[in-house]
């Protein structure tokens, strides 16, 4: 659950939650001093699913949450980047690794948790991974029937995981969208 806005983000006013005066219909946080509205948006989660043969790379997080679960190198986007950006610098940050970014592969909106999740496919250029030790314990490379599915940190990770395995069993990749949640 969000914690509501209290405090004017502009002038530290308190703010109240009601429908603001230029005709919006859902009630937002209106600043009792200064009258700027503060709308609460979805955050942005952007990653990877690096590829090697018939392999995808899966971090072992040392943070939480869900430390020691599997992921994709993954992380919430920054201001001032694009989602490929983001993506690719979360690779790098996580994993260590060096990729040729692919075409977005799978949108999933996490409404319960104001999240939108984009995953990018990405050609591993080589083995040789150097991951953030603050970040990740571990990388391993792995085939579709060594996945520790029951490990994996993130239904969005495990729902990817299960599009990207079916569609190089089809043969080509498509975009997939989901609601998890």
């Amino acid at each position: 659950m969000r914690k509501p806005i209290r405090y004017c983000k502009d002038c530290g006013s308190e703010v109240a939650y009601r429908l603001p005066d230029d005709g919006d219909t859902k009630p937002r946080a209106v600043c009792t001093g200064c009258h700027a509205v503060h709308y609460e948006n979805p955050i942005n989660v952007v990653g990877t699913v690096p590829h090697w043969e018939d392999k995808v790379l899966l971090c072992k997080r040392n943070i939480e949450p869900r430390k020691g679960k599997w992921t994709l190198p993954a992380g919430f986007m920054e201001l001032g980047e694009t989602t490929e950006q983001g993506a690719l610098r979360e690779m790098v940050e996580e994993a260590g690794a060096q990729a040729q970014i692919q075409p977005l592969f799978a949108v999933l909106n996490v409404v319960p948790a104001g999240q939108v999740h984009f995953f990018y496919r990405a050609q591993l250029l080589n083995t040789e991974f150097t991951p953030c030790p603050s970040e990740t314990m571990e990388i391993r490379l792995f085939a579709e029937n060594e996945i520790p599915w029951d490990e994996i940190a993130f239904d969005t990770v495990k729902q990817t995981l299960k599009y990207y395995f079916a569609d190089y069993h089809h043969g080509s990749y498509g975009f997939h969208t989901v609601d998890i949640g």
